[in-house]
């Protein structure tokens, strides 16, 4: 069988919902596909999974009686950008002459109905409110840079639903796109699960899909070419190697804030624990196969 990557895609480099042209984002999406292509070219089996920020805010805006619930919209993005990226993708590999196709699931993911986030959401979502619906709506609300936005809960993936059908579609050598948005977030109660307001962190969601399909890498591409302590001041570092214990002693120092950098160290570090073996990598869209080999991009060590 052929090695497994999980290869995680920011929101922003994946085309707006509105359909305007964004030459920045196109540029990053193309460098992402060539990623796949390379992996594939190159052996690898390649399980897809993105953000849904920037869509899913969009669509809330649109929204005008904000009646949809929060899995609703993160269930909606991942279809929208599972199709955009699978007919991008497909193209590309019927061009190449290559015999895998994609597949697209809508992920479901369970988290804990007592996980400390839904006590206190920090996670803003959609559009600047107007008074009129900070005074109506029945949400958590909080100020923010830019005005008053809902907040919901962030809480940690403790199981992904759909696991079982998305190893099956990696062993019959199908690009896997999944896990959008960080999943849909589900609880269960009694026998029934049930959609929660809430946002998953889609890297926090890739790690556990390395885990549990015991993939041979975790490529997290990101805007930045590799890790860097002292970010934007004279004394900053770039790292091609850091072990699990100097990413726990930069955290604890504030070099990886939970807002930034902090999830994605986490996330790498979380799937090296599980599996030392696993490739866990960041770097840049574009420099995927150049990173596993070492040349361009973090990886993350045990020791």
């Amino acid at each position: 069988m052929n090695r497994v990557a999980v290869y995680a895609i920011g929101g922003n480099a994946l085309s707006s919902p509105t359909g305007d042209k964004d030459g920045s984002s196109e540029e990053v999406l193309a460098r992402v596909m060539s990623d796949v292509v390379d992996l594939l070219e190159a052996g690898w089996s390649i399980v897809l999974t993105h953000g849904n920020g920037p869509q899913v805010g969009h669509l809330m805006q649109l929204d005008d009686n904000v009646s949809h619930s929060m899995d609703s919209w993160v269930a909606a993005t991942q279809g929208m950008i599972g199709h955009s990226l699978s007919l991008n993708l497909d193209s590309i590999l019927n061009k190449r002459l290559r015999p895998e196709r994609t597949a697209c699931v809508i992920t479901r993911v369970e988290v804990d109905p007592s996980d400390r986030g839904f006590q206190f959401p920090t996670k803003p979502v959609g559009p600047v409110l107007s008074d009129q619906v900070v005074m109506s709506a029945d949400w958590d609300i909080a100020e923010t840079k830019k005005g008053p936005r809902r907040v919901v809960a962030s809480p940690l993936p403790m199981n992904v639903l759909d696991l079982e059908v998305i190893r099956k579609l990696v062993e019959l050598k199908a690009v896997v796109i999944c896990g959008g948005g960080g999943g849909i977030p589900v609880v269960r109660r009694e026998k029934y699960f049930s959609g929660v307001p809430a946002v998953i962190d889609k890297d926090r969601l890739s790690s556990l899909l390395a885990i549990k399909l015991q993939a041979d890498a975790l490529i997290i591409s990101t805007a930045i070419d590799c890790v860097k302590t002292g970010f934007g001041t004279e004394d900053e570092e770039s790292h091609r190697v850091l072990t699990i214990e100097q990413c726990e002693n930069f955290t604890s120092n504030g070099e990886f804030p939970e807002g930034s950098m902090g999830p994605k160290i986490g996330s790498l570090v979380e799937a090296a624990i599980h599996n030392p073996n696993l490739k866990s990598i960041l770097c840049q869209p574009g420099d995927a196969l150049k990173a596993l080999k070492g040349e361009e991009g973090t990886t993350i060590v045990v020791k």
